[in-house]
């Protein structure tokens, strides 16, 4: 009952409230839609705290992207399952680590900074929390991987999150029953990111302004003085 509520329904329950909350906020608070960074607060050492943290998420949301919702027929044409975890693992370790490294500086820097703590809010610090203890258990996971080295866990968590996407909560909920409770822990606090995406400030992350490269050219003239 509780792998069929965490697992099969409350995926669906943190998108909806990810989607609407979105809305409504951009609707009605387009102010408060942005990342708030602290670098104008304090710049040491945050350009290296936050390229690491970055650049390491970006890859790692990839990977999972890319790795979960492949069918595995499709992905056989390059790559076997246990290479794929092998990849997996590697890639996971190396860019997670940086992510690591990035944001254990961020969160120490924001907890120890007076003047970054004065002017942040509690969902900042939070949120860092939040990613932090997600990140760790997706490292976690790659220790773990090792004890079965035939992909065997990553098609069980593959078929998950393809059953989420496709409306099989029932299938979903039986794929993941039966994996490691790291790999449980690393999904449930997955979902609850989601869950909580439009009331912090990541909601950034969607706001990319790629219409830029397709809005008019915006004419510049010199201003004449009468002399």
């Amino acid at each position: 009952m509780i792998n069929t509520i965490l697992f099969a329904l409350f995926p669906y329950v943190a998108l909806t409230v990810c989607l609407v909350g979105c809305w409504i906020r951009f609707d009605r608070e387009q102010y408060t839609w942005r990342a708030g960074s602290s670098q104008l607060l304090r710049s040491k050492g945050m350009v290296f705290a936050s390229n690491s943290f970055h650049i390491g998420i970006i890859f790692v949301l990839s990977g999972h992207f890319i790795g979960l919702l492949t069918p595995e027929p499709i992905y056989h044409y390059v790559i076997s399952t246990a290479d794929k975890q092998l990849l997996a693992m590697v890639s996971g370790g190396v860019f997670g680590g940086l992510c690591f490294v990035g944001l254990s500086m961020l969160l120490y820097r924001r907890i120890t900074d007076e003047r970054i703590s004065a002017t942040g809010s509690r969902s900042d610090l939070m949120i860092l929390v939040l990613l932090y203890v997600q990140l760790l258990l997706g490292l976690a996971t790659i220790v773990i991987s090792t004890q079965h080295m035939d992909g065997s866990v990553m098609l069980m968590l593959g078929n998950w999150a393809q059953s989420i996407v496709t409306l099989q909560p029932a299938q979903a909920a039986a794929s993941i029953a039966n994996v490691h409770i790291i790999y449980k822990l690393h999904v449930f606090f997955g979902v609850s990111l989601v869950l909580v995406f439009p009331f912090t400030r990541l909601v950034h992350i969607i706001s990319a302004p790629i219409w830029y490269f397709g809005r008019s050219y915006q004419i510049v003239r010199q201003k004449k003085t009468n002399r």
